[in-house]
């Protein structure tokens, strides 16, 4: 073979090897591959760029707004639980009611309620003597509940007739075969009677006031002794409903009632129509009447029955008074 000849046999031997290593078809016309490995396998022929992969937008995650807090309107009473000094407040019961309510020997009469300026207001559960509710109670205390107002509670006391006596004497704690037992028995459901009227008309107190005088037309009896059992009766029925008491008296009038009983419990004292200097002068210890620290105290002026803290009392409103 010349080398001619030889340049073009080998020649077309190199197409042959080229035309044998081609591609059977283009990529682009190729069944998918049916398993990851099939296609990973390597090729003789120069790899293509990798494409670079177009980053997937990638969401930016905003936190969260969280709304503005609703604006709270907080009462002037509970911007200041602390008063440096007295506290002005109120009382009220079946006087203040709309004229004509009641019972026929205690109709109510349309006293003013209290000032403006009161930030707190003791409301009465009685019509005059025991047994009888209040005839208003539940709209005065939806009136100190619109006002914001600090709340607590008080109840007269009074000496039961003979009917009342035999109904009640042996319902409670005490021996009811005694005069005092059976009296003591009384009381204790004089306080529950409160209680319920109370608990009805959605008077919240942590205290119930013990209020101890003489009750026209529904008179005392001359007996001291006999009287302080009545007392003492209603003491435990308010304590037995997990009540602090106390009580509201002044000395003379507590003398007429008890006499010399004395309980050591605190005391909202009485001044009369006499001023507000002359209230909180009766704060001090030489008004005490039955043994006890005074808390309150209370004076007449403008048609009104007004009261004031004594010293120590504003500290610690809330262990007097609920707070509407």
């Amino acid at each position: 073979m010349t080398a001619r000849a030889r340049r073009c046999s080998a020649l077309a031997v190199a197409a042959l090897l080229l035309t044998a290593c081609a591609p059977l078809e283009p990529d682009s016309r190729r069944s998918p591959s049916p398993s990851p490995s099939a296609a990973a396998e390597p090729t003789s022929a120069t790899p293509s760029p990798t494409p670079t992969p177009t980053p997937t937008p990638t969401r930016t995650r905003t936190p969260a707004t969280r709304p503005p807090s609703p604006a709270i309107t907080v009462p002037e009473s509970l911007r200041n639980r602390r008063p440096s000094g007295p506290v002005l407040g109120g009382d009220v019961s079946w006087p203040q009611c709309p004229k004509g309510m009641g019972i026929p020997q205690k109709k109510s009469l349309g006293i003013p309620m209290p000032l403006p300026q009161a930030k707190f207001v003791i409301i009465g559960l009685t019509n005059g003597p025991a047994f009888t509710p209040n005839p208003c109670l539940a709209d005065q205390v939806q009136w100190v509940r619109d006002r914001h107002l600090l709340a607590a509670a008080y109840a007269v006391t009074s000496f039961p007739d003979d009917r009342t006596l035999a109904r009640y004497r042996d319902d409670g704690p005490f021996d009811g075969s005694t005069q005092l037992g059976a009296l003591g028995n009384v009381g204790y459901q004089q306080a529950r009677y409160n209680v319920a009227n109370m608990r009805r008309a959605g008077l919240i107190s942590p205290v119930v006031w013990i209020d101890v005088e003489p009750v026209s037309v529904f008179e005392w009896s001359n007996d001291p002794v006999a009287n302080s059992a009545v007392v003492r009766g209603v003491a435990r029925g308010y304590t037995d409903l997990g009540y602090r008491i106390g009580t509201y008296s002044t000395q003379a009038l507590w003398q007429s009632v008890v006499g010399d009983l004395r309980l050591g419990l605190p005391e909202w004292r009485a001044a009369g129509q006499t001023s507000r200097a002359e209230a909180l002068r009766r704060c001090g210890p030489a008004r005490m009447y039955q043994g006890g620290p005074g808390v309150l105290s209370q004076w007449v002026e403008a048609n009104r029955d007004q009261n004031v803290t004594c010293p120590g009392t504003s500290a610690n409103m809330l262990r007097w008074f609920h707070q509407y």
